[in-house]
């Protein structure tokens, strides 16, 4: 439960500080600070980074 607050709030930072930037951006940022968990592929990177580049947060917070 602790590691899913953790990548919700580093979703939530990601979302706050790269919205609108450009999806490659994006991608880069989450990629860097995103923990690692079970479950998250580079598909899944790429939808979430698509979902910030257009200004939306899909972390949920």
């Amino acid at each position: 439960m602790h590691d899913d607050t953790q990548l919700f709030r580093t979703v939530h930072i990601i979302a706050s500080r790269f919205a609108g930037q450009p999806v490659p951006v994006v991608m880069e940022a989450l990629t860097r600070y995103l923990p690692q968990a079970p479950g998250i592929s580079s598909p899944e990177i790429r939808r979430i980074a698509e979902e910030i580049s257009v200004g939306r947060d899909p972390s949920g917070l």
